[in-house]
């Protein structure tokens, strides 16, 4: 069986630059502190990072965040996953298409995403005003007012005060917050590798927001963001967001992914957006000023090896994720 190292792994995707951030070694890294095991397999032109959580009884599930299968690739991903004893197997596609006369029909659709369908895409290619430029009016002023107003960005290590802001933004906005441990492992692995950058955007050397900004390859992921209710007539957030596009824009980055959206049609998003600030509504309307593309990813299949287990996780561990 094709199992690689880390290094390995790490060598592997060398000659694939486009690799999604969740398929890289240092993402693998960061889970495995957190309750996941990552299995690393190549076997020849393909590769996959496979994530496996413990079940009670020796079980596991699988998951395949973001990748790419080919059809000849299943026999060794199968055999891993069987060695690990998963009852089944979780793949998000990278992908935003999912074509209906393909291998995918031996899949079943999952009722369960791990990672935010649907989000927002920027395109930052070209000069700083073209990018401006395909923002929203409202948000090139509010960049703009932060600047005018004083509140200054820079790269900040402060882990600690950045969890706290994140428990604040929070109990405040109503979503879940990782542990201090878990942002500080995140900012251990990327950082040193130009991977990840934890910004803070003040004033007068008050924090008033921060975010955590991660990229690979082409690609630059928002990851975390947080702030406090302090100085907010300033808009922070939107110079935060403006400066953490030119950060992923110097290191070589042609998009920006916002993370995570309601899961609904532009339509719907563009009726409800000012009604509605429940889950992912709350920051909708600040994401789509920033001009990119709605876009929404191929939904998660599961592969299941054992169809009775399958069902009771479907029905009394599932339905609470």
């Amino acid at each position: 069986m094709p199992i690689v190292s880390l290094a390995e792994w790490n060598q592997y995707l060398r000659e694939y630059p486009d690799t999604h951030l969740l398929q890289t070694g240092e993402w693998g890294e960061l889970k495995s502190a957190f309750g996941w095991k990552p299995v690393r397999v190549v076997n020849g032109e393909a590769g996959v990072q496979i994530l496996f959580r413990k079940l009670p009884l020796g079980f596991t599930i699988g998951y395949i965040p973001k990748s790419v299968i080919s059809n000849q690739f299943w026999s060794e991903i199968d055999a891993v996953c069987k060695q690990n004893r998963a009852i089944f197997l979780k793949l998000e596609l990278d992908t935003w298409h999912l074509a209906p006369d393909t291998w995918h029909l031996t899949l079943r659709t999952s009722p369960h995403n791990i990672q935010p369908p649907r989000t927002i895409i920027i395109d930052i290619k070209g000069s700083e005003d073209e990018i401006l430029a395909r923002m929203k009016q409202k948000t090139r002023y509010n960049i703009r007012l932060a600047e005018k107003k004083g509140v200054t960005v820079r790269a900040w290590d402060d882990l600690e005060s950045f969890h706290k802001m994140m428990l604040l933004t929070g109990g405040r906005d109503g979503f879940g917050v990782h542990s201090l441990e878990y942002y500080r492992r995140a900012h251990e692995l990327l950082h040193p590798k130009q991977m990840g950058e934890l910004l803070l955007a003040e004033y007068e050397g008050k924090p008033l927001a921060a975010l955590f900004v991660a990229r690979y390859g082409n690609r630059a992921y928002y990851l975390y963001g947080a702030s406090t209710d302090e100085e907010r007539n300033r808009m922070p957030t939107y110079l935060l967001q403006w400066e953490a596009m030119k950060w992923a824009k110097a290191r070589g980055c042609e998009e920006y992914d916002l993370w995570g959206v309601p899961d609904e049609e532009d339509a719907t998003l563009e009726a409800n957006f000012e009604k509605r600030h429940d889950g992912l509504w709350g920051v909708y309307r600040f994401k789509r000023g920033f001009g990119g593309e709605l876009k929404r990813a191929a939904q998660a299949m599961d592969r299941v090896y054992n169809p009775l287990l399958y069902w009771a996780y479907l029905r009394f561990i599932g339905s609470r994720e």
